[in-house]
C-alpha cells in the first residue's frame, strides 16, 4: 500500500529530448530529478522494444525508485465481433504482461474497446468472455500485475465508469483505471468541484474496495472534445479544456488518498505532472 500519491508522465516530455536525452532508459533518472514517483511506459503503437532493454530500463527505475507502470496497445479489441482479432488480443495482453515484468511494472493499461456498429450489451458480453479468456491463457502468471481497464474518452467507445467497473468485477486482477479528462470529453464536462471527482472514488470502493479506491492507478490530462466525445489531449496551459485538478488536489488531500495519476498532457508531460504533485502538497500541507 503507498504511503503518498505519485506523479509521473505517460512516455516521454517534449523537454527530455530537447535536454538531449534520447532513449527510454534515461528516463527513470530524468524523472525523478524532477522529483516525481512514476513513470508510465507507452507501448500503444505496438511492443518493439527486447525484453533485454526492458529489463534494464526496470533496473534504473528500481535504482531511482521510480514506480512502473505500462500502457498495452491501442489496438487491443476486448470487443472486437471478429472472435480472431480477439484471440490476437488476448496475446498482446500477454505479451504486454511479459513486457511489465521485465520493466517491474505493476499495471498494465488496456482499452477497453468499441461499441460503434453493435449494441453497448453486446459490446460488454464479447468484452466479459475475451478477459474470461485472458484469465484462462495467462493463469497464475505474473503474480502481481493487475490488468488495468481504462476509462474511455470517445462515446461509440467502451469505458463508462460504470461499464469498467462492471468487467473488473470478473476478477481482483483487473483493476480500473480512470482517466479523468477521458471521462469529462465523453461527458462534455464532468468534473468542477471536489464533489464531482469524489463521486468517483465512491462508487470505485462500493464497487472495488475502499483499497482499490484509495490506490487508483489514474491518468489526468486536459482534453478538447466535440459533440463526440474526446478530440486530443492539450496541455495544462490551454484552459479552454477542463478539467481542472485543483479540485482533485482538495479531496486527494482531505480524504487521504494515494493515487499513482499519470499525466498524458500533449508534450508536457512531465511539467503538468509536477504542477500536480505541487497543488497537492500544497493543499496537504494546508491541513497539517
Amino acid at each position: 500500500m503507498r504511503n503518498r500519491p505519485l506523479f509521473g508522465p505517460g512516455g516521454n516530455s517534449e523537454s527530455f529530448y530537447a535536454e538531449g536525452f534520447k532513449a527510454t532508459l534515461q528516463a527513470p533518472g530524468w524523472v525523478a530529478a524532477r522529483g516525481l514517483g512514476a513513470y508510465e511506459y507507452q507501448a500503444g503503437n505496438g511492443l518493439t522494444a527486447p525484453i533485454a532493454t526492458l529489463a534494464k530500463i526496470g533496473a534504473k527505475a528500481r535504482e531511482h525508485d521510480i514506480s512502473m507502470s505500462l500502457h498495452a496497445p491501442y489496438y487491443i479489441s476486448l470487443s472486437g465481433v471478429d472472435p480472431e482479432k480477439r484471440l490476437k488480443s488476448i496475446d498482446y495482453i500477454t505479451r504486454s504482461l511479459e513486457a511489465a515484468e521485465a520493466l517491474g511494472a505493476d499495471t498494465i493499461v488496456v482499452h477497453t474497446g468499441s461499441a460503434a456498429k453493435i449494441s453497448r450489451e453486446e459490446a460488454m458480453a464479447l468484452a466479459a468472455d475475451t478477459l474470461e479468456q485472458t484469465l484462462d491463457t495467462v493463469g497464475d502468471r505474473f503474480p502481481g500485475i493487475s490488468i488495468g481497464l481504462e476509462t474511455m474518452g470517445k462515446r461509440n467507445q467502451l469505458g463508462t465508469l460504470e461499464e469498467v467497473l462492471t468487467l473488473c468485477r470478473i476478477s481482483p486482477r483487473f483493476v480500473p483505471v480512470v482517466d479523468f479528462g477521458h471521462l469529462n470529453a465523453r461527458e462534455q464536462g464532468r468534473f468542477f468541484a471536489a464533489d464531482d471527482y469524489r463521486a468517483v472514488f465512491a462508487a470505485i470502493a462500493e464497487s472495488a474496495g475502499e483499497e482499490v479506491a484509495r490506490n487508483l492507478h489514474c491518468h489526468f490530462s486536459r482534453i478538447e472534445y466535440t459533440d463526440a466525445g474526446e478530440k486530443r489531449h492539450v496541455t495544462f496551459a490551454d484552459t479552454a479544456w477542463g478539467p481542472d485538478f485543483a479540485p482533485l488536489a482538495q479531496v486527494i488531500a482531505a480524504d487521504g488518498l494515494t493515487p499513482r495519476i499519470i499525466c498524458e498532457s500533449a508534450g508536457t508531460m512531465a511539467e503538468d505532472a509536477a504542477y500536480m504533485q505541487a497543488l497537492t502538497e500544497q493543499a496537504l500541507g494546508r491541513l497539517n
